[in-house]
Parts: structure tokens; C-alpha cells; sequence
């Protein structure tokens, strides 16, 4: 297993090594210069949407609630149908018509002359969020290691977020995008495979898998009335968040073409129905495996931390070539992420806020260099952030997604969809999202059940619109 585990980390090297080679500009660098495919373009996408997220969180999640989580699951199949079918297209020729780099680029070619102002909340936003997601990945690279290898949590995120943050420096979108579609490819296949052998054993045992609609697998966790509603609303909910993350629009942005977007969609439907279905199973198959034993004494450790399940079926089930195999997917679940995040926080740094301040217009070469060193001080921090946190990665990722895209989801869809968005409104929903999130999770989510995800998403929309109308400017005719 560790033999195929190194053969995993050196297939990485050389696509990096490769890859790099093509970023030659610091447009390259940032979004790719067009250079990539839809195919590739959407696998990367597919990747760094669901992260170490989908197989510790989706299937600790699902071992720990059983059949409630499918909301949760469907929820976020819902927002990926949403950003491909719908966004997709409008985001691709509105970059090509703007010549913008990144997703605060957007609302800065909208609205001209107020450069600072955007650049300036935008990047805290992201800055802000972006540092809490990124830990998480380096918080599940640590639950990985220590869980297959004995490795302890800290040297395991020393490695894991060491590996992902030179990586993205070296090569920049291009080597991220390249890295990840490798990576897709192995978490699709983590998905497919590990509930296939875990079927198949749980079918050997004579354990009766009809239970999964009883008690623990109940779609409404045995509850009823408004309980059951927030329980419902709260995992459709995920797929608010899909409209707004900068890390997943960038990959529309880059598409060439509306052929690129179509293969882009193709590829992208097939991969969420796998991995997402692939997921889902592996913690309801696995809570009947550990309950008849066959996982060995493991309930106390997941009763603990259920997002160690994945790792701990790969390690029990699976013959050690398998198991490195499905870890390596479970390590690029974390890396595509991370390294997708690292550009994005830098690139909302260097190009929207460093440019918007600097006196003198910045050479292309000392942008690329200005980039590179941001993407080893964000890694950085987020390092140091995410050794001192004790939340679960579901719990994280659950906070920033919501941040994050309460504050641009409606912005980018107004954008895109409503001639009347004006700048008011633009700040009414960058800075009703982010405040709805962080006020709603600290005082109010767990009185009343409700997420930050939806009412942080749904404060922000309202806000942006009502602005947009009370305050509309003369940049709304700057589409």
C-alpha cells in the first residue's frame, strides 16, 4: 500500500513537472490563457467542488445520520446541475467579453472606476473564508495519514498541505487544473469501487441490508412536522453555495468555447452521480459493517470522529494494491481542493487588491512572482490554522461554503442575469452574506435548527436586489 501510495506522489511530481512548463505568462499562471479543455476544465471543477468534503464528510455524515443525509446528497447534486446547466454559459462569454481573471474581476469590469472599493471587500471576504476552507483539507490530509499510516495528525498535514501548496506555487491554474483532473479520476473511482466490495461483504456476512430503511436510516432521522422540514431544508440547502464558490466559477471562466461548455457539462453530470452516489453508500454500507463487527473494535474511534469510516473500510476490506490505490483518491480529494483555494486567495490578493492600490502598473513577471509568493504565505497560515481547530471537516466546510457563497452567489447571478444590478446592490449582497453567516451560525443556528447556508444565502439575495432598485447608479448600464 505505501509502495503504491509513493507511485501516486510521483505520478503528481512528473504532471507537475510537465504541466508547469506550460504556464508561461502570469495570465497562464492565473486562469490558463485558454489553453485547457472542457473536459479537463470540468473534471478540475468536479474535484475541487467536493474535496476532502465528499469521502471524510459526506460518508462520516452519512454513517453517523444514516438515510437523513440524503438531503445533503441531493442537495449538492442539485447545485452542480445548477452551475453547469445554467451559469455555465452566461460566465464563459461574459469573460471572453471582459477579459476578466478572476470572479471579483467580474464585478469590477461591471462597474468601472470602483476598482479599490470591490477589490478591497472581496478579498477580505475571501481571505477570510478561503483560510478556514483550506485548513480543513489539511486537517483531512492529517486524518488520512494518521489513520492508514500511524502517522502522526501534524506530520500528516505537514505533508499533505506542504505537498499541495508548492505544487500550485510551481505551476499556478494550469498544473492545478492538470492535477486535478488525475485526481477526479481517483476519487470517482474510490467512490465506485469501495461500495462495490463493501456490498459484496456485507452480502457474504448475510447481513441484511433492507435495514437501511429502518431506525438509523430513516430519511427524516425518525422525526416529523418542522422537524423534518428543517431537516430537509437544511441539506438542499448545499446547493446555494455551488452559485458563488470563486474556486469552481473560475473553471467556467475558463472554458474556450460553447462546445468546451457542453463536453464540460457531459463530463461533470457523470462524475457528481458516481462520486456523489459512490459516497452516500460507503457510510450507510459501513455503519452495517462496523454494527455486525466485520470492521473489527472500531465503534468507539468513529462514535468519536465518524469521518474516519472511508479510510477505515479501504484499510480493513481491501487487499493493500487496492487500498493504496482508493487512499491516494482519498489524499487528492484534499490536494484538488486546497490547491485550487491557494490560487484562488492569492490570485484575489495580488490581482484585485494588490493591483487596484499599486501606484504603477505592474510588469507581468513581477505579478507571476507576486502570486507565487502569496500562495506559500496563505498555505502558511492556513497550516497554522488548521492545527489549532478541533471542528470536523463537514463542520468547516459547512461554514465557509455558506460565507462564501451567500457573498457572491446572488452577485454573480444578478450579474449575469439582471440588467438592473446596480453597485449598491453588489455590496448589499458581498457584505449581507458574509455578516448573515457569521451572525446567524454564532447565535442563532442551533436554537433553531435552520442553517447559515440557507438564510445567510436568501438575506444576501434580498439585500442585493432591494438595494439594486432603491439605489440604482448610472454603472447598471455598464453591462
Amino acid at each position: 500500500m505505501t509502495a503504491v501510495f509513493i507511485s501516486y506522489l510521483v505520478l503528481l511530481i512528473i504532471i507537475v513537472a510537465y504541466s508547469a512548463r506550460l504556464s508561461k505568462t502570469n495570465e497562464d499562471f492565473v486562469l490558463g490563457g485558454k489553453k485547457l479543455s472542457g473536459y479537463s476544465l470540468a473534471l478540475s471543477e468536479r474535484a475541487t467542488g467536493e474535496s476532502a468534503w465528499l469521502l471524510l464528510g459526506l460518508t462520516g455524515h452519512a454513517y453517523a445520520e444514516g438515510m437523513a443525509s440524503v438531503w445533503v446528497a441531493v442537495g449538492c447534486v442539485t447545485g452542480v446541475m445548477v452551475i453547469w446547466f445554467f451559469l455555465s454559459g452566461p460566465i464563459q462569454r461574459y469573460t471572453d467579453k471582459t477579459g476578466a481573471l478572476t470572479v471579483p474581476g467580474l464585478f469590477i469590469k461591471r462597474f468601472p472606476g470602483n476598482d479599490r472599493k470591490i477589490s478591497m471587500v472581496t478579498s477580505l471576504i475571501i481571505i477570510f473564508f478561503f483560510m478556514l476552507y483550506i485548513a480543513s483539507q489539511f486537517s483531512g490530509a492529517g486524518k488520512i495519514f494518521n489513520n492508514t499510516f500511524g502517522i502522526d495528525p501534524f506530520w500528516g498535514m505537514v505533508l499533505g498541505g506542504g505537498l499541495v501548496t508548492v505544487y500550485t506555487m510551481l505551476g499556478g491554474f494550469i498544473t492545478v487544473v492538470a492535477t486535478d483532473a488525475f485526481q477526479a479520476i481517483l476519487m470517482v473511482i474510490t467512490s465506485v469501487v469501495l461500495p462495490i466490495v463493501a456490498l459484496f461483504v456485507a452480502s457474504a456476512h448475510g447481513i441484511d441490508l433492507s435495514g437501511l430503511a429502518h431506525s438509523h436510516g430513516e430519511m427524516t432521522a425518525n422525526g416529523a412536522g418542522v422537524f423534518s422540514a428543517i431537516l430537509i431544508i437544511n441539506g438542499l440547502s448545499w446547493a446555494f453555495g455551488y452559485t458563488g464558490q470563486p474556486q469552481l466559477l473560475t473553471r467556467l471562466m475558463a472554458l474556450k468555447n460553447k462546445k468546451d461548455v457542453l463536453a464540460g457539462r457531459r463530463v461533470a453530470v457523470v462524475w457528481t452521480m458516481l462520486a456523489y452516489g459512490g459516497a452516500f453508500m460507503i457510510g450507510l454500507v459501513g455503519y452495517q459493517l462496523v454494527k455486525a463487527g466485520l470492521l473489527g473494535d472500531v465503534s468507539a474511534k468513529l462514535a468519536a470522529d465518524s469521518e474516519k469510516i472511508m479510510p477505515t473500510m479501504v484499510m480493513v476490506l481491501l487487499h493493500p494494491l487496492l487500498a493504496g490505490i482508493l487512499l491516494s483518491g482519498a489524499v487528492s480529494a484534499m490536494m484538488s481542493t486546497a490547491s485550487s483555494q491557494l490560487m484562488v486567495a492569492s490570485t484575489a490578493i495580488s490581482e484585485d487588491f494588490i493591483e487596484s492600490y499599486a501606484k504603477h502598473k505592474m510588469t507581468q513577471s513581477r505579478k507571476l512572482l507576486i502570486n507565487k509568493i502569496l500562495i506559500l504565505v496563505v498555505g502558511a497560515v492556513a497550516f497554522m490554522i488548521g492545527i489549532s481547530l478541533e471542528e470536523t471537516v463537514y463542520s468547516l466546510v459547512s461554514y465557509a461554503w455558506s460565507g462564501i457563497g451567500a457573498a457572491f452567489g446572488p452577485a454573480v447571478i444578478l450579474l449575469l442575469f439582471w440588467k438592473r444590478f446596480s453597485l449598491s446592490g453588489l455590496f448589499g449582497s458581498l457584505a449581507g452574506g458574509t455578516l448573515s453567516t457569521i451572525i446567524w451560525k454564532t447565535w442563532f443556528a442551533d436554537t433553531t435548527g435552520l442553517s447559515e447556508r440557507l438564510v445567510s444565502y436568501l438575506t444576501a439575495f434580498g439585500l442585493a436586489v432591494l438595494l439594486s432598485l432603491m439605489f440604482p447608479g448610472k454603472e447598471r448600464n455598464n453591462n
